[in-house]
């Protein structure tokens, strides 16, 4: 199978061009090299250095193209607002793009990598009430060290528990909305050409090749970068927080049995990547500096906008599917992550 790997120098794009190479697939790869996830770092020769956005580099690229792997993306929390239009540009609009080649070349498969920031709060329910959704949490309340969301039928508290992928969306940040505009377009691309989509809602992933020292990468990123600096992780809210870190080669895996599997024809559909083995963010920040042999972790308090106290998913469906299964368990991952590369700082 000749495939089109978008962010293919990337975190996760770099694991998937590996594994696809692995399995005898021929990989045409793309990167844009963004500073924010690549920093001053040289495009090596087998990586074509362009924009997704790029109509005529698309082109191009397409012909022969049996199905496309979409990875490129500026991830992350970022630094403010003010990085509205990046994330809109380099998500929304080079997926516009793309979506139309591959109608152009006549390319009807597309992996599509999600996110699980799309769902906003996780799933929660209410003794009297049943399943729920929490608004926002109020500023007082985080001010105040109440972090535990509540249900806003009676006010009591609430029991988090596993997001199925027909949740309702309810993205709280730049970058999840512009996740979930990508879904929508390529949903309704699928609808208009009889294409398919697998769109890999991928969960907290973690693991060699992160880039440090950056914003825009995960928090397992930033504890790490910490510890190197000598410095206590320091972990916002009561470190409580739940969330599913997935190893980034399980999340390689899950991109290239998609791209094995047979697409589902005129629609997307989602697919939760998780381990299926939630923990606290406190507990990952405390495993990770007892590997590494650094200070532990310092509890801050405090949430930055838009952050969600308990988010973890349900991975049965993509096991279902796609016979996806996580193989790397929290503790060897988290060990391993303790001494593993990770990209040069970014810049931004």
């Amino acid at each position: 199978m000749r495939v089109l790997l978008t962010g293919a120098a990337g975190f996760i794009g770099s694991h998937i061009a590996d594994l696809l190479h692995e399995h005898g697939h021929d990989v045409v790869a793309l990167d844009a090299f963004l500073p924010q996830a690549h920093g001053d770092a040289a495009p090596p020769a087998h990586i074509r250095n362009g924009d997704v956005a790029d109509a005529g580099l698309l082109d191009e690229l397409l012909p022969g193209v049996d199905a496309v792997c979409h990875q490129a993306a500026m991830v992350g929390h970022g630094v403010s607002p003010e990085d509205a239009p990046l994330y809109a540009r380099h998500n929304d609009l080079a997926t516009a793009v793309l979506l139309a080649a591959m109608h152009k070349a006549g390319t009807r498969n597309l992996v599509l990598a999600s996110s699980m920031v799309i769902y906003g709060e996780g799933r929660y329910a209410c003794a009297d009430h049943g399943v729920v959704r929490p608004g926002p949490r109020a500023q007082a309340d985080l001010d105040a060290g109440r972090f535990e969301p509540h249900c806003p039928a009676c006010g009591n508290p609430l029991e988090p528990g596993l997001v199925p992928e027909d949740a309702p969306a309810d993205p709280r940040s730049t970058y999840a909305a512009t996740k979930l505009a990508q879904e929508h377009l390529a949903s309704a691309w699928a609808r208009q050409t009889g294409g398919g989509v697998w769109a890999l809602r991928y969960h907290n992933v973690y693991g060699p090749r992160m880039p440090s020292q950056t914003p825009y990468a995960g928090v397992a990123s930033m504890f790490r970068s910490s510890l190197q600096l000598g410095q206590a992780p320091r972990v916002m809210e009561d470190g409580r927080q739940r969330r599913d870190f997935v190893h980034v080669t399980d999340v390689a895996l899950a991109n290239v049995l998609a791209l094995q599997a047979e697409t589902p024809r005129g629609r997307l559909e989602a697919l939760n990547v998780c381990s299926g083995d939630p923990h606290t963010v406190g507990e990952m920040a405390t495993e990770l500096a007892r590997a590494y042999g650094g200070p532990e972790p310092v509890i801050i308090g405090g949430a930055r906008p838009g952050d969600v106290r308990h988010i973890v998913a349900d991975p049965a469906k993509a096991g279902v599917e796609l016979g996806f299964r996580a193989q790397t368990r929290f503790t060897d991952g988290i060990a391993a992550f303790a001494t593993d590369e990770l990209r040069a700082p970014a810049t931004v």
